[in-house]
C-alpha cells in the first residue's frame, strides 16, 4: 500500500506543485485549506505523514501540529513555510514538527525529505530496555525505574536517536541533520538546550546518561542494554 501524505496548505498554486510531485513518486496525497478539517480527519485515521504550511486561515500551522502532538507522537510532520528566519525554524521544529523547509523549494529536495522522514518513522523494534529506562517506541512512553517520564517530541527523538546508536560517539551535526533537519547542521543551541532539559529530567549530571565528548558530540553510556 502506498503512503498516505494529508497536505495543509491554502495556496492553491502550492497545493498543486506539491500534490503533483508527492503522486509522481506514488504516495496518495489529500489536500487541505486549513487545519482544523485536517486535525479533525487526523484524529479519525491518521496518515502516514503531513506537511503543514504555517500561515493558515483560522489555526496557524504551528498551533495545530501541537495539538496533533497532544495525542499521536509517531507520525512524521514536515513544515513548509515562507518564514525562514532562525527563530521561526526553532520554533516551528520545538512545536513538535520533524523537519522545517522553506519556500521557495525544490520538488526535489521535498520528496527526498519525505523519504527520510517515511524512512525514519519505520520502527525498527518495538521496545527498548535498560538497566533503569524502558521506551516503548508505538506509544513513546519512556519510563525511568517504571516512572513515566513526560518528553516533548524532540527530546524523544533525541534520546532515541542516542539510545539507538550507543555504540559510538554521536557528533553534534549528526545530531542536528537527523533530529532537527538539514537546515540546522552547524547550529547548536537547539542541541544544547535538549541536551540540558533531557538530564535534568533524568537527574542526569553528564555521567549517568548522556556524556559529553569535548568537541566531538554524545554518547549514550548506559551499559548492558537489552534490546525486544
Amino acid at each position: 500500500m502506498n503512503e498516505r501524505i494529508f497536505v495543509i496548505e491554502d495556496d492553491e498554486n502550492i497545493q498543486e506543485i506539491v500534490k503533483l510531485s508527492l503522486e509522481s513518486n506514488g504516495y496518495q496525497v489529500t489536500l487541505f485549506d486549513n487545519a482544523i478539517d485536517a486535525i479533525k480527519v487526523i484524529h479519525e485515521d491518521s496518515p502516514d505523514l503531513a506537511i503543514f504550511d504555517v500561515m493558515l486561515p483560522q489555526m496557524d500551522g504551528i498551533t495545530a501540529v501541537k495539538k496533533i502532538r497532544e495525542s499521536n507522537g509517531h507520525m512524521p510532520i514536515l513544515i513548509l513555510s515562507a518564514k525562514d528566519s532562525e527563530v521561526d525554524k526553532i520554533r516551528g521544529l520545538d512545536s513538535g514538527s520533524d523537519d522545517y523547509m522553506t519556500k521557495p523549494f525544490g520538488v526535489l529536495e521535498l520528496c527526498a525529505r519525505v523519504r527520510t522522514l517515511l524512512r525514519r518513522a519505520k520502527p525498527k523494534s518495538k521496545a527498548i530496555q535498560t538497566p533503569t529506562l524502558s521506551i516503548d517506541k508505538s506509544t513513546h512512553i519512556v519510563k525511568k525505574n517504571d516512572i513515566i517520564i513526560d518528553l516533548t517530541h524532540k527530546e524523544y527523538q533525541l534520546l532515541l536517536y542516542l539510545i539507538e546508536n550507543k555504540e559510538r560517539v554521536v557528533e553534534r551535526d549528526e545530531l542536528l541533520n537527523n533530529i532537527w533537519g538539514y537546515d540546522f547542521i552547524g547550529e547548536s543551541r537547539a542541541l544544547d538546550v535538549h541536551i540540558r532539559s533531557l538530564r535534568k529530567k533524568f537527574d542526569d549530571d553528564g555521567e549517568k546518561y548522556i556524556k559529553t565528548i569535548r568537541s566531538v558530540g554524545y554518547r549514550f553510556i548506559e551499559k548492558e542494554d537489552i534490546y525486544d
